[in-house]
């Protein structure tokens, strides 16, 4: 699915009135019809039910007086604040704003920043409604709310923690960015945002994601031709992509049709992180997974695994893989179809230099991950081959990888720039972790993924990642193609983990659990 800046959606309303003649009022009326079922969801019925709707003078304010109107026209009680004069609100929201006061609605106007002195009328209406309506500000805001929408901001947030009343958020929370994801002062902490035509970038990237609640997009009557056609930020990953990646297999497969997975990971202290990394690539499909350690850790992984090949390779003293490895794992490159590099390696000197060598010389698809990029973070230019790769940095490696901070990384609107650039920079595909992880390939729009859970903040789930990436690769999808399935299916892997335990009991392990379900989920072979 697409994701929008506000300045684009607004062009496809704007294409949308005035190329294929359908009214700005006919749009926030399906919008407000839209917002209306939303609270009747979360309602039941209207009788006897009472809803605040505070609004701003903009569109989202006559948004706002739409589901005023129909709520009104299906019984409920209706309060409705006004963040501006009457005479203020223009065009079609001043238009919906005269349809209300017709209907009886009374809207009463606050103009005036009261800071702690809330008005009788607005606290009795927003303490006794039974949901709430955040109408105030649009898209198009930017900086932080002050003034009396602060004001207001503020009343609906203490309501909602007071009282526990559901809050519906119009298009956008109020005080959050639409374009960057940041909250740069007071914001609506919203149960439900009804966002209109498109996601806006800002309510699928953290912080502001966390104010949305659960986000549902409505179609408002823009022809599907022209959202096809329109310009977007990025593409929010969807169940039915992933699962259109899958092909079934043929029933007289064999292992090798699945491909052969080479993984060079492991070091004294980290045999986790190489048996994560080889489990994963198996439970992801691959039809032979061989696990490359140092010579002295291969009876510990042939202990831990047991589907999975261990190969024991060269090593240095401090039980790391030394250089005098490289000739043994270009032997086993010759015959496998996918490499994996980098979980629990170290950043012991000679390991680094094999890295170094290794990442020149490969040719087979390749996903490098932890020490394997922190190990060429000292020269990240040696990422720049014609090897079809994947690298998974977390922000503290991205930074490095870019020369820059994980400040900076993980600024507002960082996160998409960081991939994007690191994608170009390395020609590879990038898969930047974190809460909404950001998938960016060359020449194409970055991805956003919607699944995971704050559980997946733990020791080893990035391992996972890299083992479920490896073995899509193995399988021959493209490393585009290997890292949104394994993204997306890791995350979802840790939110089917997490209804079954909880978040804080997850482990690296769960995701491995139920990886299994997570592709029945997507309906893979």
């Amino acid at each position: 699915m697409k994701v929008v800046t506000s300045a684009q959606m607004q062009a496809i309303d704007r294409r949308a009135i005035d190329e294929f003649g359908i009214p700005g009022e006919a749009l926030m009326e399906n919008a407000g019809r839209a917002v209306f079922g939303a609270v009747r969801g979360y309602l039941g019925g209207f009788a006897r039910r009472s809803i605040a709707i505070l609004c701003g003078r903009g569109n989202n304010g006559g948004d706002g007086m739409v589901v005023a109107r129909l709520a009104q026209e299906h019984g409920a009680r209706v309060h409705v604040f006004l963040a501006a004069r009457r005479q203020d609100m223009r065009g079609d929201a001043g238009l919906n704003l005269e349809k209300a006061r017709q209907s009886g609605i009374r809207v009463t106007e606050i103009t005036e920043d009261f800071g702690d002195a809330v008005p009788d009328s607005l606290r009795r209406a927003c303490e006794q409604a039974d949901i709430i309506v955040d109408a105030l500000l649009g898209t198009g805001a930017k900086g932080a709310a002050q003034g009396v929408i602060a004001s207001l901001v503020n009343v609906i947030n203490r309501t909602k923690s007071s009282r526990g009343i559901p809050v519906i958020s119009v298009d956008i929370p109020s005080g959050v960015d639409a374009d960057t994801g940041a909250v740069p002062g007071p914001a609506v902490q919203a149960d439900c945002t009804v966002t209109m035509g498109l996601p806006k970038l800002g309510l699928v990237l953290f912080p502001a994601a966390a104010h949305a609640g659960r986000l549902r997009v409505a179609d408002i009557g823009i022809p599907p031709h022209i959202i096809e056609q329109a310009e977007f930020a990025a593409e929010l990953i969807e169940e039915a992509h992933v699962a259109s990646l899958f092909k079934p297999r043929r029933p007289d497969a064999h292992k090798g049709d699945f491909g052969r997975v080479f993984i060079v990971a492991g070091s004294v202290g980290m045999t986790g992180a190489a048996a994560l990394c080889a489990e994963a690539a198996l439970r992801s499909g691959a039809g032979l997974v061989t696990l490359g350690v140092p010579a002295s850790l291969n009876d510990i992984l042939e202990v831990k695994l047991t589907e999975v090949i261990t190969a024991p390779l060269p090593e240095t003293a401090e039980r790391t893989l030394s250089q005098a490895a490289l000739d043994p794992i270009m032997e086993r490159l010759r015959v496998s179809d996918a490499l994996a590099l980098g979980p629990g390696l170290s950043q012991h000197p000679e390991t680094a230099a094999l890295v170094a060598e290794l990442v020149q010389r490969v040719q087979i698809p390749t996903v490098i991950d932890a020490d394997g990029l922190n190990n060429l973070a000292r020269n990240p230019e040696a990422l720049n081959t014609a090897c079809p790769k994947v690298i998974t940095p977390h922000p503290g490696e991205m930074a490095r990888l870019l020369g820059t901070d994980t400040r900076q990384v993980q600024s507002a609107g960082g996160r998409i720039g960081a991939a994007t650039q690191a994608a170009e920079k390395f020609n590879c595909v990038v898969v930047l972790k974190g809460a909404r992880t950001v998938i960016a390939a060359p020449g194409e729009a970055p991805c956003i993924n919607p699944t995971g859970n704050p559980g997946m903040a733990g020791g080893g789930t990035g391992d996972v990642l890299t083992g479920m990436i490896a073995g899509f690769l193995g399988q021959g999808m493209s490393p585009l193609d290997a890292a949104t399935a394994a993204v997306y299916l890791h995350g979802l892997s840790g939110d089917l983990a997490a209804e079954r335990t909880t978040q804080t009991a997850l482990a690296a392990g769960d995701l491995l659990r139920f990886l299994p379900d997570a592709l029945r989920r997507v309906g893979a072979p």
